[in-house]
């Protein structure tokens, strides 16, 4: 026996987040930074002075909504392009098309999605007609347009960033779908408790939301014409959050550079999170452990000399156990280095040091510290004059070490945090010595 299907058989296929797409700027939810009152991308949709852009924003925004809209509003032809199906010659052959189109006074939308996939010769082919005007090109990117759009087509198109969507704002696109009469062919109760559980579980992605209300219709409690769904119907649907993360995106970069300024700033709670969202997201381990490996010297060094010594235990940790073992001893060493005394005195001296090797002659080791393994060697004078420290009281020469060049340069400036002031007693020792022994 076939089930009987809630919705009427023209409509069976067709996701819910379709059924429901909004029509016009006022049925749009969400973005009001850009579509408010007197905001610029909707005095420019009203206006009619829509020109080339690009959506820049996380999946289930309403970039191909918007797109929709704009097209509607302006009366425009809308034609859209995927990166799967889209040859040179296909693109150009329907850019010709449109160039004639607006020879006859009718305007064309072209919305390529997911645009950060098309190849550089994709991209290049657009480029003449929107020079030209021949077309209004809108593109759809959950990538950074910066490094995924060439510089010739993005210097030509204005750039919109949409946000992620407010859990209210799902919720009000929940209800909106469940009183639109082309979303269900049966009356659907659900309570707000439910629509805020779906809304927080969609994590700002209204097709997670709206996709996730259809499952839960699907198997609600079905009695005549009505659905109830309840949270017991929900449990199952939204046990496990998706967590948006991009292992070569942006987001990659953006998270990690999350973790490493928290720790920085010695927030031990907010690092602990941004590691905790990699971790979720599925990033490797390992590429974690190697970056608190360089942040034990880059930030801490010598403040707290047990630090890298946390960082490389907990690196091969992870090597040996793998995850989800090795997420605790991740968390050990993020919450210790983010504890940690901070001090880049170490990474400022490896900058001034290589600032010296590029802007300066490679200058020749001084003759009395270089070995001198055969005669001709030491005839030449090397190392004519050597001091060895350990044959004297103070394990100290007046031996210079540095080039001619470069004597008097210093790189290491140890700060007062942590360990630290115990090197900067010594190097003043050290200073101190040479000075008396000179004079």
């Amino acid at each position: 026996m076939q089930q009987e299907s809630l919705f009427s058989n023209d409509r069976q296929n067709t996701p819910l987040a379709s059924r429901v797409r909004p029509q016009t700027l006022d049925q749009f939810v969400g973005q009001t930074h850009l579509l408010g009152p007197g905001k610029i991308l909707r005095e420019l949709i009203e206006n009619d002075q829509v020109s080339s852009m690009i959506f820049w924003g996380p999946p289930g925004v309403g970039k191909t909504t918007l797109a929709e809209i704009i097209a509607r509003q302006t009366q425009a032809k809308f034609l859209s392009f995927s990166a799967v199906d889209s040859s040179i010659r296909k693109i150009k052959d329907i850019m010709k098309q449109a160039e004639g189109d607006r020879e006859i006074g009718e305007q064309t939308i072209v919305f390529v999605d997911e645009i950060h996939r098309f190849n550089k010769a994709q991209q290049d082919a657009f480029l003449p007609y929107v020079e030209r005007g021949s077309i209004i090109l809108i593109g759809a990117t959950t990538e950074n347009p910066s490094f995924e759009v060439n510089a010739a087509l993005l210097s030509r198109c204005k750039v919109f960033v949409l946000k992620a969507l407010e859990t209210a704002d799902i919720e009000e696109l929940l209800t909106n779908a469940i009183q639109n009469p082309d979303g269900f062919d049966v009356t659907v109760k659900i309570g707000s408790e439910e629509r805020h559980a779906i809304a927080e579980f969609a994590n700002g992605d209204a097709r997670m939301a709206l996709n996730t209300l259809e499952m839960a219709v699907l198997n609600g409690d079905k009695q005549d014409d009505q659905v109830t769904v309840t949270m017991a119907d929900l449990k199952q649907l939204i046990s496990q959050k998706f967590v948006l993360y991009d292992k070569t995106g942006e987001e990659h970069y953006n998270i990690i550079s999350a973790l490493h300024k928290s720790m920085r700033n010695s927030d031990v709670n907010a690092a602990i999170y941004w590691l905790t969202r990699m971790l979720a997201g599925g990033e490797d381990p390992l590429y974690i452990a190697r970056r608190l490996v360089r942040f034990a010297s880059e930030d801490i060094g010598l403040a707290d000399t047990n630090a890298l010594n946390v960082a490389i235990n907990v690196f091969q940790a992870c090597q040996f156990l793998g995850m989800p073992e090795c997420d605790v001893h991740l968390v050990e060493a993020v919450s210790y280095l983010s504890l940690a005394p901070k001090s880049n005195a170490i990474y400022k001296a490896s900058l001034e040091a290589k600032r010296d090797v590029q802007t300066t002659r490679d200058e020749p080791v001084p003759l009395q510290i270089r070995n001198a393994p055969t005669k001709l060697m030491k005839d030449l004078g090397y190392g004519a004059d050597y001091q060895y420290a350990h044959d004297t009281k103070d394990k100290l020469t007046e031996m210079e070490t540095m080039p001619a060049m470069l004597k008097g340069h210093e790189y290491y400036h140890p700060t007062d945090q942590g360990r630290e002031p115990r090197f900067k007693e010594r190097m003043d020792y050290i200073k101190r010595w040479h000075q008396e022994h000179r004079d």
